[in-house]
């Protein structure tokens, strides 16, 4: 079966592999990476500030090219996951609306939306996975990394979750994002922190 890829360039010929990593791979990661900041910061001395920005800044980025590129293709792909998709864009919206808000007593909030949405979106890769070629994945996981570092670093629950608004709207909002993180010196990326210590 062939997944719908949103608009890319043709391949040069059947051959052809393209360079880059599958999006089932890249989404894996970084729902690792998310879960494992969420519990760095749920667990005992955390650092708070540079650690909350910083996921902040990844799960904006992370879902906003999720919405972009990961989501519809899901949608035109896999049978029958219209219904989950929306949900998937109402949770996220709300997660995007509880950063907004985000409080140390709303951390556990968070957190548990993160779980949810690292699973739910992790069921649909799956699925995913199963009806697209490996060629098909690397070149939407190329396209979901261009969409991350171009995407807002703050919480904007109120813009368009899906295309092709979406793929307007959040690349303009990401450049004022991007230009307000360096005025303020605000941490946006996980290298950006502090080692941890090993215990």
């Amino acid at each position: 079966m062939t997944v719908p890829l949103p608009p890319l360039p043709p391949a040069p010929d059947e051959g052809y592999r393209p360079g880059g990593r599958s999006v089932a791979d890249i989404v894996g990661q970084e729902h690792r990476q998310l879960l494992e900041l969420v519990a760095r910061l749920t667990g005992p001395d955390p650092t708070a500030d540079e650690q909350l920005a910083v996921l902040t800044a990844a799960l904006s980025r992370h879902l906003s090219a999720e919405e972009q590129y990961l989501l519809p293709a899901v949608r035109s792909a896999v049978p029958g996951s219209a219904d989950r998709v929306d949900r998937i864009l109402d949770a996220d919206a709300a997660l995007l609306g509880a950063l907004r808000t985000l409080a140390e007593d709303g951390l556990g909030d968070v957190a548990e939306r993160v779980r949810r949405h690292v699973e739910e979106v992790g069921a649909l890769v799956a699925k995913l996975r199963a009806v697209a070629t490996e060629k098909e994945l690397i070149r939407l996981g190329n396209r979901l990394e261009i969409a991350e570092e171009a995407a807002p670093t703050r919480p904007h629950p109120d813009t368009p979750a899906t295309p092709p608004w979406n793929r307007v709207v959040e690349p303009a909002l990401g450049v004022v994002d991007k230009v307000r993180d360096v005025v303020s010196g605000r941490p946006t990326y996980l290298a950006d922190l502090p080692e941890q210590p090993r215990g």
